[in-house]
Formats: C-alpha cells, sequence, structure tokens
C-alpha cells in the first residue's frame, strides 16, 4: 500500500514534504499518510484535525504521522487523538531516524534550541515545473499576532556555498526555476560568519550559476529591503519581478500594535519606486483583516493602501487569535464584521488583478510551462495555453487577452 503526505500551508511546508516523502521511502514504512500541518490560523489547525479523522474513517488500517508547525505547538492535543499513531516535530521530521512508529508516540523536542538549518537536497519536486529551496527558517520577531516562531524556532540561514551546489544541482536536474523558501528570507545571514546579507547571497548565486534562468523569492519583509537588495529586484532581469509582500495591514496604528516593523508609507513608497524602475513589477500581499482594535477607518487605511501600492495578488485571512499570543489578549472584534471584512479585500483583490490583466495585454512575457497547459510569467501571470509544451519549459508568448481568471497568450515563433 502506498504512502502519502498531505500539505497544508506554506510553500516552506511544499518543500519540507518532499523531505518527508524521501524519509518516509527510507523508513520502509508502507499504508502511512503524513499531515504537515500549519498553525497560522485556527482554521487552518482545525482543517487538519478533520483531515486527520476522514483518512481513518476511510481507512482503518492506516498509519498516520502528524508533523509541522501545529503539531510542534500543540503536540499532546496530536497525541490524544487515537487515530494518531506518531507526532513528529519540525526538526524531526527532516531526519528518517525518527519515523519508527512502534517508538515513543512523541517525538517533540525544543525548536528554539536548534540553531542551524540543514538544506536537504530535492531534486524532484511531485508534479511540480519550480525547484522549491529552502535558504533560511525561524523568525527573529515577536509580531502580537504571530505563532509561527514557536513552531519554527528563531532565524537560521542556510551557507551560501550550500546554496550554490544545490542550484547547481537542480540546474542540471532540468529545472529553469528556482524559488527561494523560508520563514523570513529577507533575514538570511545575520547568523552566519561575516554576516552576509541576502543581497548577497544572491549576487553571489546568480554569478556561480549563470545556467540558472529564473530566481523567484517566496516573500519579502520591507522593512529588511537595503539598498543593495532593492537594486537587484530593480535590474537583475533573473530576479523575477514578482514580490509578495509581509504586509498584514495598511494602518498604521494596527501596525504598530501587530508589532510590525514598516509603516503605510514605506509599503507604498518600496512598490512606487520599484515600480517606476521595473513597469512589468507585480506585487502581493498577505493581510489580516478584522485585527483587534480595528475600526471602520482603520480598515478603510487598508483598502486605500492596496490601491496606492497597486497590489495585485492577495492572501485574505481573517484575524484568528492564537493561544499564549499578545494580540489574543487584545479587544477583539465580532467574527461577523471580520468574515464581511475578509470578503470586501478578497473582492477588492479581484478587481486589482483583473485590472493588472487587462494592462498586460500585447505585452511579450517568458512563460515557465506547468501542467495542464497553464504557464506562469514572470510577473506571476496566469496563462492557459491552447497547445500542449513540455512541463518545466520556457517559451517567449505574447499576452493576447482575458479568459476567466487566465490569459490567453500566442507562442512567438
Amino acid at each position: 500500500m502506498t504512502n502519502e503526505v498531505v500539505t497544508f500551508g506554506c510553500r516552506l511546508n511544499i518543500y519540507e514534504s518532499e523531505i518527508i516523502k524521501k524519509n518516509l521511502s527510507i523508513s520502509g514504512l508502507t499504508n502511512v499518510t503524513v499531515f504537515n500541518t500549519c498553525t497560522v490560523t485556527k482554521e487552518a489547525e482545525n482543517e487538519a484535525y478533520k483531515a486527520i479523522r476522514k483518512a481513518k474513517r476511510n481507512n482503518p488500517e492506516l498509519k498516520i504521522i502528524v508533523t509541522g508547525c501545529a503539531a510542534q505547538n500543540n503536540p499532546q492535543n496530536f497525541a490524544a487523538m487515537p487515530e494518531v499513531d506518531k507526532v513528529i516535530g519540525n526538526e524531526e521530521k527532516l531526519s528518517s531516524f525518527y519515523y519508527n512508529i512502534n517508538e515513543n508516540k512523541l517525538a517533540v523536542n525544543d525548536i528554539m534550541s536548534v540553531k542551524e538549518t540543514a538544506s536537504h537536497l530535492i531534486s524532484n519536486f511531485e508534479g511540480k515545473a519550480r525547484a522549491f529551496l529552502q535558504v533560511q527558517n525561524g523568525c527573529d520577531h515577536r509580531c502580537t499576532y504571530c505563532i509561527i516562531p514557536y513552531g519554527r524556532g528563531n532565524s537560521r540561514s542556510v551557507p551560501i556555498g550550500v546554496i550554490v551546489e544545490q542550484v547547481k544541482y537542480l540546474v542540471v536536474e532540468g529545472y529553469n526555476e528556482v524559488v527561494f523558501t523560508g520563514v523570513d528570507v529577507t533575514a538570511y545571514g545575520s547568523d552566519l560568519p561575516g554576516q552576509p546579507t541576502f543581497a548577497q547571497m544572491i549576487k553571489r548565486l546568480l554569478n556561480l550559476v549563470p545556467e540558472l534562468k529564473r530566481l523567484r523569492l517566496s516573500s519579502i519583509d520591507v522593512a529588511e529591503i537595503d539598498d543593495e537588495l532593492f537594486e537587484l529586484m530593480a535590474f537583475e532581469e533573473r530576479l523575477m519581478p514578482h514580490f509578495h509582500i509581509s504586509l498584514q495591514s495598511g494602518d498604521n496604528m494596527i501596525l504598530k500594535r501587530m508589532k510590525r516593523r514598516h509603516n503605510r508609507e514605506l509599503v507604498i513608497d518600496f512598490c512606487n519606486r520599484l515600480r517606476n524602475k521595473r513597469p512589468n513589477v507585480a506585487f502581493g500581499a498577505d493581510i489580516i483583516a478584522g485585527f483587534p482594535t480595528e475600526n471602520t477607518s482603520m480598515f478603510n487605511n487598508t483598502r486605500m493602501l492596496i490601491k496606492e501600492a497597486d497590489l495585485q495578488y492577495l492572501h485574505i485571512f481573517p484575524y484568528s487569535p492564537r493561544e499564549n499570543t499578545p494580540a489574543a489578549r487584545m479587544p477583539q472584534i465580532e467574527r461577523i464584521i471580520k468574515k464581511e471584512r475578509a470578503a470586501e479585500l478578497r473582492a477588492l483583490g479581484e478587481l486589482q488583478l483583473e485590472r493588472f490583466f487587462k494592462r498586460s495585454v500585447g505585452s511579450k512575457v517568458n512563460l515557465l510551462i506547468e501542467k495542464e497547459q497553464v504557464a506562469h510569467s514572470e510577473n506571476f501571470i496566469p496563462v492557459r495555453m491552447e497547445k500542449l509544451y513540455a512541463q518545466g519549459s520556457l517559451i517567449t508568448a505574447e499576452l493576447k487577452g482575458l479568459r476567466g481568471k487566465y490569459m490567453v497568450a500566442e507562442e512567438f515563433v
């Protein structure tokens, strides 16, 4: 019987799920499902509980292992489930040693004691046209709403030489695009000898691996963007012009209560300056709707920022209180209001994206071909192709128009 890994949450979890598949293969286990959980919101955690119970109902003989951020933060809750055979921590899941389900139901250690990150080489990302590479893990900041540092530990970086060797290998394996993942990638390097910056690492990588055609960043924190990184974003053609901002709110008072290190003016200035240098750039953002104490005026500031910074790819989350975080003790917004505000921001995001697609008609783009005749441009515009192309290949095309949630393109021959 085959094994399965069910992944919740971020791109870093996608990357680590490939490591889990490898570890399952090494362990020799069969008929096992590993749930790689997320704890960003209470809803994400609840989804994992439901999925675990459903999997066991559908296959009573199934062995279930739970790992990921929710398991790291609440190991006892998962261990108490009769459906679960083993709970493995975020660090332990990266080693096949801990996959013995006949020993110790709990294998979760203190994540704060972990001082280094070993980047595991994954040469095959099932069904993916691009490769993901972890360059950093953990976070040193303590935003008032966030529980992630307690699931991931403090910030730690992968040495530059290791990253270079792994990207070289991925290029040989046929990947034209690599995505750098991490919890706080723009904090890269502060824990390494000599404290290399994120920009210095990217420059060295691109110089030493000229064969790499496309490099993409998973997310950025505008408070950590120095002049050198900004110049790379503006002028380095192999660094894809699609940047996802950890924004969270467009109101300065809410940002202060979140303990974020940027303000709305910094975000708007960054987006406009970069767009002036690189007109085809696109921006995404994570935004929390209904953070404690957010009133109508504060919410409207977020709506206005989306327009003023011209953000397109929005990930909207209704605020979800996490146990033992300062924000959970602040005056809460009614659930119905949070849901209404999240729906309003999603609708605005769809309108922003449609406008961006329409502005892009006639543009010449380089498309990375993915499965089912879908491709993405450098600035992450999704395109549905009429013809069938090899997955992972790059083609040059002209964007012709909008069809539903995809654009259509015609290849330059």
